[in-house]
């Protein structure tokens, strides 16, 4: 279980330097121009995602995401204890992300972010991204289990665009861009609705697609 632990937190890590990381540096160097921004942030993203989960899938599953934990979680695929231990180092993970970011790039590292992220649009953003990242999880594991880390990248780069939240879609995520206070972040307080939102829909969505990918 050492060895998963690793492979969670520093997946997670990983996947917070890229969103943070190119975050900033597309801001920079984007002169003003959001698109530009964002699609240097959507490009990064994805290629990091292929990139941890096609290394680390083997260690320890790459969920990366306290949701798809949730999701195998309820699948019976992962026991009570050890996935209440990925979830802790998604978490950790995620956060020291961040902080090692700030320092890559000389901005302060502990940080509050200010950027308001409330708003019915953005929390029904969140229902339909979260979804469809474990639609493209557990339709890929059903259909074609060797090409997931090229579905999730594709989706989320995609999702980038096509949802008004930019598709958080991860509650870690979510807390630990609360600790940027900068192209990525999202107001410490508006977190809270992101991670709900993203449980719930996690909690449904495992329901709906068992019974669509079922065997039967």
């Amino acid at each position: 279980m050492i060895r998963k632990y690793i492979a969670e937190g520093l997946g997670t890590a990983l996947l917070l330097i890229s969103v943070v990381g190119s975050g900033i540096m597309g801001e920079t160097l984007a002169d003003g121009n959001t698109a530009i921004a964002l699609l240097a942030n959507a490009i990064a993203t994805g290629c990091m995602l292929y990139v941890i989960i096609t290394t680390l899938g083997p260690i320890s599953g790459a969920h990366f995401n306290p949701a798809v934990t949730l999701a195998f979680w309820i699948r019976g695929e992962i026991t009570t204890r050890p996935a209440l231990g990925y979830v802790a180092v998604q978490i950790a993970g995620g956060i020291l992300g961040v902080w090692a970011t700030h320092l890559m790039f000389d901005r302060t590292i502990l940080q509050s972010s200010t950027t308001d992220r409330a708003s019915i649009g953005l929390w029904s953003s969140e229902a339909i991204a979260t979804f469809g990242l474990l639609f493209v999880i557990f339709g890929g594991l059903r259909s074609r289990p060797e090409a997931v880390p090229t579905l999730v990248a594709l989706y989320i780069t995609g999702a980038y665009w096509f949802t008004s939240s930019t598709s958080f879609a991860n509650p870690a995520v979510s807390i630990a861009r609360s600790f940027s206070d900068t192209f990525a972040g999202i107001n410490p307080a508006h977190a809270p609705m992101f991670i709900g939102i993203q449980i719930v829909t996690a909690i449904v969505a495992t329901g709906l697609l068992a019974r669509l990918f079922s065997d039967e």
